[in-house]
């Protein structure tokens, strides 16, 4: 996993439990063909292949967390919306790989 001082690694389980809380938006930055197969439950897809960090929804004080599959694109995609002036450090460690591993739930189809 790519490690950047700028991007904060969060764990599945503490961003599991921020979405349920409605403290964090979970922003995932894989394409549409991926998310067609497994999502996210609660995200917001805005596709790295496309990114502005505008379109993501207005945070409304919740912190935006980046996700994609293993972990890499979403410190991509923060380390872009940063470049742009958002203040977006933070990412899900491990992705959707971690996700599933952690036995969060996932939607499908």
């Amino acid at each position: 996993m790519a490690e950047d001082p700028r991007v904060k690694n969060l764990q599945p389980d503490e961003v599991a439990q921020g979405v349920r809380e409605g403290r964090m938006l979970l922003v995932d930055v894989r394409e549409p063909n991926e998310i067609a197969v497994e999502a996210y439950p609660e995200g917001v897809v805005v596709p790295l292949s496309q990114f502005d960090p505008a379109a993501i929804p207005e945070p409304a004080g919740r912190t935006v967390v980046f996700a994609c599959r293993s972990g890499k694109r979403s410190v991509t995609a923060s380390l872009a919306a940063q470049e742009r002036g958002y203040p977006y450090g933070h990412h899900l460690a491990g992705g959707m790989l971690g996700w599933k591993a952690a036995g969060l739930p996932t939607k499908t189809g």
